[in-house]
């Protein structure tokens, strides 16, 4: 089977360690994952933005270039919802759309694998991005991959399924909004005084740390879950 590594825009341009993280992660389920360097960004803040044309086109770009892989994995909610729900209205044929899986569920659903030997003493939130949890229903896959994480507490909060107010270009469009949906999101972590708050989606992470830094706020610390999990594996 041949696996087609897709990186999103912000893992490939601010954290690369969450790309060797889900690299490592693959090969230690079996498989030997290839990174067509033709691949571009998915489309997704143009489609939100309504530039449908240029959307297609990198809908488009994304099918040919991943029409030779059996199965396409991302580390992203988000973007593996773009190509998952949103293709079928771009592309004439969004087949490759079918084969395209978010990490987590492609970990626990298609392999079947959920203990990595990762061990992360502290206590936890989790956010599963919106897009992840109510686009593509990965909720119940993070689970059960952090419940056998050594050490690791998973602290329930009410703030867990609401939106991180980061949404690309929304953040962009509308920043005070974009801001308050930040701040209401990480004040119960940071009442609850968790050690870190661990994602699906790098550019969640990024959204909450811009804000947690103009805090002056070292903690909590974010990680994405493929970093939790890799750190449990042999170099």
């Amino acid at each position: 089977m041949r696996l087609g590594l897709f990186v999103p825009c912000f893992v490939d341009t601010f954290y690369p360690q969450v790309g060797i993280a889900t690299v490592r992660l693959l090969e230690y389920v079996g498989f030997h994952p290839e990174y067509p360097e033709a691949q571009t960004c998915c489309g997704q803040p143009h489609f939100n933005a309504g530039k449908l044309d240029e959307a297609r086109e990198l809908a488009t770009r994304f099918c040919e270039v991943f029409e030779p892989y059996d199965v396409i994995v991302c580390p992203s909610g988000s973007c593996t919802a773009m190509v998952r729900s949103h293709y079928r209205d771009l592309v004439d044929d969004p087949s490759v759309s079918e084969r395209t899986f978010e990490l987590c569920e492609f970990l626990v659903d298609r392999v079947g694998v959920t203990d990595f030997g990762a061990e992360l003493e502290g206590r936890a939130a989790v956010h599963v991005g919106c897009h992840a949890r109510r686009e593509i229903n990965v909720t119940r896959a993070v689970d059960a991959l952090l419940d056998l994480v050594d050490g690791l507490t998973v602290v329930d909060l009410a703030s867990d399924a609401w939106c991180c107010g980061f949404g690309g270009t929304f953040s962009v469009k509308y920043p005070e909004i974009s801001t308050a949906m930040g701040q209401r999101k990480l004040a119960p972590m940071i009442e609850e005084d968790v050690d870190y708050v661990i994602s699906t989606d790098s550019s969640c992470l990024m959204h909450l740390g811009g804000l947690l830094s103009r805090q002056g706020k070292d903690k909590p610390k974010l990680l994405h879950v493929a970093e939790v999990l890799a750190a449990g594996l042999e170099s």
